[in-house]
């Protein structure tokens, strides 16, 4: 199947006729016979210029004017469509989307095994509301914190009930009259991390 732009080729040198001698003859731009003889689109006439020189260029060669501007048409809607589908070209296939699926599977589990990680090697979380110097009762004190609920909590070494949520709460005496408390939270994988404060008593 011939295309337009080969048919015109073949006539015009089948005449021994050349872009210029064309030109000049039907007071077309060179640039414009080339390109549409080289299928160069981006140097087409607007139309509807573009389709009156085709089929003059056509008729002076002792073609089918009309009929060379039809396959012409056709032409270009092919290429037109060839385009479309290079910019479609990544288009959402059963197998493309399966491509995709598993990469972001992965890069979610990959996320999590590092954030096992991370979490599982890093000191348990310890936050303690430690009261006032100001509210010490019989030199007696009430500390009360938060954890990991899966840690190990210690006040000056003795041992602290932790709750399903991490809470935890002991009173302590204050036998002198400066009293350093010290509180560990110490993690399943052996980590600890320390609050610590001292208090003084006036006597």
């Amino acid at each position: 199947m011939f295309r337009a732009s080969t048919l015109l080729n073949n006539a015009r040198l089948e005449k021994e006729l050349d872009f210029s001698e064309v030109a000049k003859r039907l007071k077309i731009n060179v640039k414009y016979l080339e390109a549409l003889e080289q299928e160069n689109t981006h140097c087409f006439p607007q139309e509807p210029y573009c389709s009156l020189i085709i089929k003059d260029y056509a008729d002076f060669l002792g073609l089918n004017g009309q009929e060379i501007l039809r396959i012409f048409r056709r032409d270009f809607a092919q290429k037109h469509k060839q385009k479309l589908s290079k910019k479609t070209f990544f288009s959402f296939t059963p197998q493309f989307t399966f491509t995709i699926s598993i990469i972001i599977t992965i890069v979610f589990f990959s996320l999590y095994l590092v954030s096992e990680y991370v979490k599982f090697n890093r000191p348990p979380k310890l936050k303690v509301d430690w009261p006032p110097e100001s509210v010490l009762v019989d030199n007696n004190i009430d500390i009360n914190g938060v954890t990991d609920p899966e840690s190990t909590v210690r006040v000056n070494q003795d041992l602290v009930i932790v709750d399903q949520n991490g809470n935890f709460e002991k009173e302590i005496s204050l036998v002198s009259a400066e009293t350093k408390v010290v509180i560990e939270s110490k993690g399943t994988n052996g980590k600890s991390t320390f609050s610590e404060k001292t208090f003084k008593i006036n006597k």
